[in-house]
């Protein structure tokens, strides 16, 4: 392996699934979502491209399902253009550094996100206090050490474009983490929301499990900056958006999303804000 890269100290499996583990979808010609466990990876290409781009890099473990699931739409020995990053958190960079070794492309994401990408800094630690459901409680088992992955690393472009896809632009919004990003395409109102907005509520189990679709905010338990959050969905209902896929749950569109991000912006404090917790 590359010594300049490495996995988190405390990367482990994390024994949680959902009805969508393993299963895809394809929401535009070009857009492919794929949910590995209980979070989303999403594939910008139409099947069969020779160039195509990975938005995240899914749960712990996960470099070689991604890989199959690569190899399914674009080919034998197929390898992206680049892995872009809606955040670092363990369950959007689990199979990055395995993935890095066999592809060898460059990783970008927001200069706010580097230190937790260069093995410099960790994440908050998830709040096991907060408010919410057994997800929450347990939360402590989540990984919150830095990945490192040196010279692969690279700064999205201040100019908001996303590198390789004219068509997109990258959003800053923070709350979930200091470099949080999502990616919008105004031509058809596609919006990748990462974990800024979320399509079901993370910290039930239940929920989690059965992919039970309701606009959410970011999850509660590891979110240490909620007016930043704030100002995050708020932007992200400015754009109206026509069709969303969240970091969580399954994608959505029409009027259930627009009435979805509309009571969310109205009602955050009491619909995603927790009543306690060290966060809040």
């Amino acid at each position: 392996m590359d010594k300049e890269i490495h996995d988190m100290k405390d990367s482990r499996f994390i024994p949680m699934t959902s009805i969508q583990n393993m299963m895809g979808q394809e929401v535009a010609e070009d857009v492919y979502y794929y949910t590995t466990q209980i979070v989303n990876i999403i594939f910008i290409g139409k099947a069969g491209d020779d160039k195509w781009y990975l938005i995240d890099a899914g749960m712990p473990n996960s470099a070689s399902e991604i890989r199959r699931q690569a190899e399914e739409r674009f080919g034998q020995g197929a390898k992206p253009e680049a892995i872009i990053l809606t955040h670092g958190h363990f369950d959007h960079v689990g199979g990055l550094v395995d993935l890095l070794v066999d592809w060898d492309v460059p990783v970008f994401a927001h200069e706010a996100e580097f230190p937790y990408l260069t093995g410099e800094k960790s994440y908050p630690e998830p709040d096991i206090t907060v408010e919410g459901g057994m997800l929450a409680k347990i939360s402590s088992i989540y990984p919150n050490e830095p990945i490192t992955i040196g010279r692969y690393l690279k700064a999205l472009p201040k100019d908001h474009q996303v590198p390789g896809l004219e068509e997109w632009k990258w959003i800053h919004t923070p709350g979930h983490s200091e470099g949080h990003v999502s990616f919008y395409r105004e031509k058809d109102g596609l919006l990748i929301s990462g974990d800024a907005v979320i399509t079901v509520k993370q910290d039930s189990f239940y929920k989690v499990l059965t992919q039970k679709p309701e606009v959410c905010g970011p999850p509660r338990y590891l979110t240490p900056d909620w007016n930043a959050a704030r100002q995050s969905v708020t932007a992200l209902y400015e754009l109206r958006p026509k069709t969303m896929i969240s970091g969580h749950g399954i994608y959505m569109e029409g009027d259930e999303l627009e009435h979805g991000l509309s009571h969310l912006v109205d009602h955050f404090d009491e619909v995603a804000v927790p009543d306690y917790g060290k966060y809040v």
